[in-house]
C-alpha cells in the first residue's frame, strides 16, 4: 500500500479517468474521484476498494468554480501527501456553425479550458509549499490542428496544452511537473458515440498505464498512440490547406 500518496481525477466516472483510478488503486493510492455522475463515481469507487485502496467521492461540475476550490481544500485537508492532480473532464461535439448561436461551441470551450483551470488552480499554492507534485492535463492529438465542424473541440485542447507550457515554465523551480496528454482515439463513452474511422484505436486500461508513465516521467507533452505522434500530428501540423480540405480533415 502506498496510502500516503494522493491523487486527485476529475471526469473519473467513466473513460481514462475511471481507468486512471483503476491503476492507481492498484498502486495503493488515496484517491479523490470527482465527476457529475454519483452512481457512477459510487462504482468506481467500490471498484477501487475492492482493489484494495481508499477513495473518496466528490460529486462535482467542473464549471462551478467554488465547488471545485471547496473539493480541493477538502482533499487537500486528508492524511498524506498530493502526489499527482489531473483534469481530466472534458466534452466533445460539433461547432453547429449553421445553427445561428455560440451555444454548442461555448458549452466545449468553458468545459475543456475552465474545468481545468478550475480544477488545478485551487491545488497550486499548496503543491508549492509541498515543493513537490505533478499536474497532468487532458488534451488531445486535435489540439495540433483546427478541426472542420469540430473547432471548438481542437481549440479548448489547443489552449490547455498551451496552458500546461505555461504552468510548467512557471511552476518548475518549485519542484511541480506539469503534463499535457494528447491521447488519439482511446475506448470511451465518447468514442463509442463515434460513426467516423478510430485508426490506432486504444484500450482504456492500456492508455492509462502509458498515461502515469508519462506523467511520472514528468513528460511536458505525451502524444500516444506512438502512430499519432510518428506519422498523424506531423501531417496535421504541416499540411497545407488545400490538401485538409481535400481529404476532409
Amino acid at each position: 500500500m502506498n496510502s500516503s500518496k494522493k491523487v486527485f481525477i476529475t471526469g473519473a466516472s467513466s473513460g481514462i479517468g475511471e481507468y486512471l483510478s483503476y491503476a492507481y488503486a492498484e498502486r495503493g493510492y488515496f484517491i479523490g474521484l470527482a465527476a457529475r455522475r454519483r452512481d457512477r463515481l459510487d462504482l468506481v469507487q467500490s471498484k477501487c476498494e475492492s482493489i484494495g485502496s481508499e477513495a473518496k467521492v466528490y460529486e462535482l461540475d467542473v464549471l462551478d468554480e467554488k465547488a471545485c476550490r471547496e473539493a480541493a481544500q477538502d482533499f487537500i485537508s486528508l492524511p498524506g501527501e498530493i502526489d499527482s492532480i489531473y483534469a481530466n473532464a472534458g466534452v466533445g461535439g460539433a461547432d453547429n456553425l449553421s445553427s445561428g448561436t455560440a451555444e454548442a461551441m461555448n458549452r466545449v470551450l468553458s468545459i475543456n479550458i475552465l474545468g481545468a483551470t478550475n480544477t488545478v488552480m485551487p491545488f497550486i499554492p499548496y503543491l508549492k509549499e509541498q515543493k513537490s507534485g505533478k499536474i497532468a492535463v487532458v488534451s488531445s492529438v486535435a489540439s495540433f490542428r483546427g478541426l472542420a465542424h469540430h473547432s471548438a473541440y481542437s481549440g479548448s485542447k489547443a489552449a490547455v496544452r498551451n496552458i500546461c507550457q505555461g504552468w510548467g515554465t512557471a511552476l518548475h523551480k518549485h519542484g511541480i511537473s506539469v503534463t499535457a496528454v494528447c491521447p488519439g482515439f482511446i475506448k470511451s463513452e465518447m468514442t463509442d458515440r463515434n460513426d467516423i474511422p478510430m485508426p490506432f484505436l486504444m484500450d482504456t486500461d492500456v492508455a492509462a498505464e502509458k498515461i502515469i508513465k508519462a506523467v511520472n516521467k514528468g513528460k511536458k507533452v505525451f502524444i500516444f498512440p506512438w502512430q499519432w505522434k510518428v506519422l498523424v500530428v506531423p501531417l496535421m501540423r504541416f499540411a497545407p490547406d488545400w490538401l485538409v480540405q481535400k481529404i476532409g480533415m
